[in-house]
C-alpha cells in the first residue's frame, strides 16, 4: 500500500511538472520525432520532451515533424527545417505538407508537385492539387480530374475521379460519376462507398 501511494505521488509530481512548462504556450502538440510543436500568440517553435525550447518561436505557422523534417512558414512562404532548426528548404512555397515516403507536397500557387528530403523537386509541379503519399501512391489532380501516381511520378490509376482519397489498408475512397466507391490499388472497384 505504501509503495502504491509513493508511485502515485511520484506520477502526480512528474505530470504536474510536465504540465508546468506547457502552460507558457497557447498550444502544445504531441511529441513527434522527439519534438513538440508549440505556439504562443501567432508564433510557433519546437520543444523537446522536457519542455526545453529547441527551435525558437519565430515561425508564422508550422507542421509537426515527420521523417525528421518539419514544414515551417515565415513571411508568407513555406520551407522545411531539420530537428536542429537548420533550414533544409528555403521559404519559397505558398503551400507545403509533411514528408511521407521521403516526399512532401509543395505548391508555388497554382501548381503542385513533390520535393525529396534534399529539397530537390522529385515530381514536377504540374498538378492542380495533390495529397501526400500513402502506401507508395499519391492522389493528384490534373485537368480537373483526380488519379494516382507512384513515387516516380508515373500515372498508375487514370485521372477520372472528381475526388480521390488516400490509400489505407490497400483501399481508397473515390468519387466517380457523382457516387462514392472504394477502389483497390489497381483502380478496380471493390465496394460502394458511403455517401456524404
Amino acid at each position: 500500500m505504501k509503495y502504491s501511494l509513493l508511485i502515485a505521488a511520484l506520477v502526480f509530481t512528474l505530470s504536474a511538472q510536465g504540465q508546468a512548462w506547457a502552460k507558457q504556450y497557447d498550444h502544445v502538440d504531441e511529441c513527434v520525432c522527439g519534438l513538440s510543436l508549440v505556439g504562443k500568440g501567432d508564433k510557433h517553435g519546437f520543444v523537446d520532451k522536457e519542455g526545453k525550447l529547441v527551435i525558437p518561436l519565430i515561425y508564422d505557422d508550422a507542421l509537426t515533424f515527420s521523417e525528421g523534417y518539419a514544414a515551417v512558414k515565415k513571411d508568407g512562404k513555406w520551407g522545411f527545417i531539420d530537428s536542429t532548426g537548420k533550414i533544409l528548404v528555403e521559404h519559397r512555397y505558398t503551400e507545403a505538407m509533411s514528408f511521407h515516403y521521403g516526399l512532401a507536397v509543395v505548391s508555388t500557387g497554382n501548381e503542385y508537385g513533390f520535393i525529396d528530403t534534399s529539397g530537390k523537386v522529385a515530381i514536377p509541379l504540374a498538378y492542380e492539387n495533390a495529397s501526400q503519399f500513402s502506401e507508395g501512391v499519391a492522389a493528384v489532380n490534373k485537368n480537373g480530374k483526380w488519379g494516382y501516381i507512384d513515387k516516380k511520378g508515373k500515372e498508375i490509376i487514370p485521372f477520372k475521379y472528381s475526388f480521390a482519397g488516400t490509400f489505407d489498408g490497400g483501399a481508397a475512397r473515390v468519387m466517380l460519376a457523382g457516387k462514392w466507391i472504394i477502389i483497390d490499388a489497381s483502380g478496380k472497384k471493390i465496394a460502394d462507398g458511403d455517401g456524404e
